[in-house]
């Protein structure tokens, strides 16, 4: 492992499959920020109507919060591999709707919810999945560095692909923002064919409400993951500022167009360069105490946001946000990914998800919320200072949380093997072939 600050690419050089399937989630991921923009644009243009483009925020939650327990518990009973090339090409499919629908000049507002539906129903069945590959590939400590480079995919793609697509729709047209997306699944479908067969380690549950209750099971009595997941819902619930972003600006920083824009993307930004310079995020031993650290920088950036009146120190707040979060982040995937069983790790990565898609949904609706009561500024304010509370609260009431140590390297370990079975394993005793 490397002691530099800067980013660490020893999984890109050391693992050919990993490599690839980072290049492959790299390109697929700015096709599919392609589409967000593309079916945003689209629904606004049919209705003009701000609401119908909201709709599709619930076209999405909706069908990852169903169904991604049940992905999971798909993962740990079949070969996860398998299921990813399932439902990649199911999405193929549906992006090459949106295609066909946008060339054939659709007017049918069902029509877009009905494939946002479809696009996020086999997502959610495909990414608990597909989060297990990391552990597959990777040694244990190389978890850190992967995760940081999976985020500065994201973060990238999230900058990069809608630019993309505002520049291609406004020459070729919505349906090539579609094509374009269609086309990046199928690399990424590729890659994955590429890689070998991944089937859960160990005994495995059958698919069913049984085994997702023990796998709620697995975490709550799992102080380490437990504390993991309530740091990031500490973060996130309490403190996602994006729906107050617009008002501050007007209230707060002179309402110009620009700087909100700026505003929008400081957090992405941010992401970038938390990713850039995490090169020492794997070597930190207490990754919970780094959590709970790095929750608090968010919250209190978050609360500082709510009260400045200078737009150049409301970005770099939302930036330094940005920063932290990667950070949080990194240090959950490292958790999950080095301290779970094998046959448990799909159900825990769809708890995962869950508490990543729908902690910042919920939280931006309890942040504009309150911004409506009170304001926004002071929404933001209570938020943030309600995020560095409750990361101190986990700190007291988690000690096993803060206190745990991520194992020290061990080149002839990977993550495949990673941990053996624990004491927790006995709560699945009912569910087991």
């Amino acid at each position: 492992m490397t002691g530099k600050l800067t980013l660490d690419v020893t999984p890109l050089r050391h693992s050919p499959a990993f490599r690839r399937l980072w290049i492959g989630q790299a390109v697929s991921g700015i096709g599919g920020q392609m589409t967000v923009f593309a079916v945003a644009l689209q629904v606004y243009l049919l209705t003009k109507s701000t609401l119908a483009v909201g709709v599709i925020g619930l076209c999405t939650v909706i069908p990852t919060l169903a169904l991604a327990l049940v992905g999971g518990a798909l993962g740990d009973r079949y070969d996860r591999r398998k299921i990813v090339l399932f439902a990649g090409s199911g999405q193929v499919a549906v992006s090459l709707g949106f295609a066909v629908q946008a060339i054939a000049g659709n007017d049918r507002l069902w029509l877009l919810y009905v494939l946002c539906i479809a696009q996020s129903a086999l997502g959610a069945i495909s990414v608990p999945a597909k989060r297990t590959f990391m552990a597959h590939l990777l040694p244990k400590d190389q978890i850190p560095a992967g995760a940081a480079l999976t985020m500065l995919a994201m973060h990238v793609a999230g900058i990069a692909g809608p630019v993309l697509a505002g520049a291609v729709a406004g020459v070729w047209g919505l349906q090539v923002c579609y094509t374009v997306d269609a086309l990046s699944f199928i690399a990424a479908i590729y890659v994955v064919a590429k890689l070998p067969a991944m089937p859960p380690q160990g005994s495995t549950a059958r698919p069913g409400a049984k085994a997702i209750v023990a796998a709620l099971r697995y975490i709550r009595v799992n102080d380490v993951l437990k504390g993991a997941f309530l740091a990031d819902l500490s973060l996130t619930l309490l403190a996602t500022p994006t729906p107050l972003l617009p008002a501050v600006n007007d209230l707060n920083l002179g309402g110009d167009p620009e700087t909100l824009g700026m505003l929008m993307a400081a957090p992405a930004v941010g992401g970038v360069l938390g990713s850039l310079f995490s090169g020492r995020a794997g070597r930190v031993a207490h990754k919970g105490r780094g959590m709970l650290l790095a929750g608090g920088v968010w919250g209190t950036c978050i609360a500082f946001f709510g009260l400045v009146h200078v737009p150049a120190l409301a970005i770099a707040l939302l930036a330094v946000a940005g920063m932290a979060d990667v950070i949080s982040v990194v240090f959950l995937t490292t958790i999950v990914q080095t301290t779970v069983d094998d046959n448990y790790r799909s159900r825990v990565s769809a708890v995962e998800f869950v508490v990543g898609a729908g902690g910042p949904q919920l939280g931006g609706m309890r942040a504009g919320a309150l911004g409506a009561i009170a304001s926004p500024g002071l929404s933001a304010v209570i938020g943030g200072a309600a995020s560095v509370l409750a990361a101190a609260l986990l700190a007291v009431a988690l000690p096993k949380f803060t206190r745990w140590e991520s194992e020290p390297p061990d080149p002839a370990t990977t993550g495949a093997h990673a941990g053996e079975p624990s004491d927790i394993t006995a709560y699945a005793d009912s569910e087991r072939d």
